[in-house]
């Protein structure tokens, strides 16, 4: 798409702020005005815009598309999204650990363990694990508490949360970003620490760094996100 527009700027809303391009709101792909919770945020969408060549690279606006997932897909269903963020609890990445080898499993417990603990103590939700490949099941108290904490965010967290969640197939690592307990860095390198055990022992082809860089991206994005939410 052709560059339109020659400013972007920030508007204040009844419900927080919005971006416009010569004065023009910038609308959602289901045609909802782009409003998000601080102007910090909306300013940083409004760089985007700016930043952008002759032509509109829609890759080079994801604070723009995270809003939009945000009012168009996630706070229209809300109970949906909370749900499905919550199963991933049932059987999440760092419940399930590795018998041999050692390093392996040395590397697992130093770096899950933790936020097992952490989510205990910061939700009440202590979890299960497990060295089986058999699914173990977790305490109906721990998934409902879990849930509740889901449930809690507004919608532009919970889109940040979906897409963290999604990327590292594990909700206490998301949850861990989220809530300022890990970086972006840590909780990418704890999402894919199986992976990158296997690439140092045998090497990584051009399709699986492509893909760890698309997640790395995603994680990276839901951080910038949810700081800019807290400005």
């Amino acid at each position: 798409m052709k560059r339109f527009y020659k400013s972007a700027g920030v508007t204040e809303a009844p419900d927080g702020f919005g971006v416009a391009l010569d004065g023009k709101p910038v609308r959602t792909p289901a045609k909802r005005p782009l409003t998000v919770p601080t102007r910090a945020l909306a300013e940083a969408i409004a760089e985007e815009w700016l930043a952008q060549a002759e032509a509109v690279d829609p890759k080079r606006l994801p604070l723009t598309r995270l809003a939009s997932i945000a009012l168009d897909l996630v706070a229209p269903r809300r109970a949906a999204a909370v749900a499905e963020l919550t199963k991933y609890a049932g059987t999440d990445l760092v419940c399930y650990r590795a018998e041999q080898p050692a390093e392996l499993v040395a590397r697992q417990h130093a770096a899950w363990q933790p936020l097992i603990d952490w989510a205990t103590l910061r939700f009440d939700a202590p979890l299960t694990v497990t060295a089986s490949i058999l699914p173990v099941a977790q305490s109906p108290a721990s998934l409902k508490a879990l849930e509740a904490a889901v449930a809690a965010y507004d919608s532009h967290r919970l889109a940040a949360l979906h897409l963290t969640t999604a990327a590292c197939g594990s909700l206490v690592v998301a949850l861990a970003l989220i809530e300022g307990r890990i970086d972006a860095e840590t909780a990418f390198a704890s999402s894919e620490l199986d992976e990158s055990y296997e690439i140092e022992r045998w090497g990584e082809d051009a399709e699986q760094a492509k893909r760890r860089a698309g997640l790395k991206d995603d994680i990276a994005l839901a951080a910038r996100f949810v700081s800019l939410l807290a400005d």
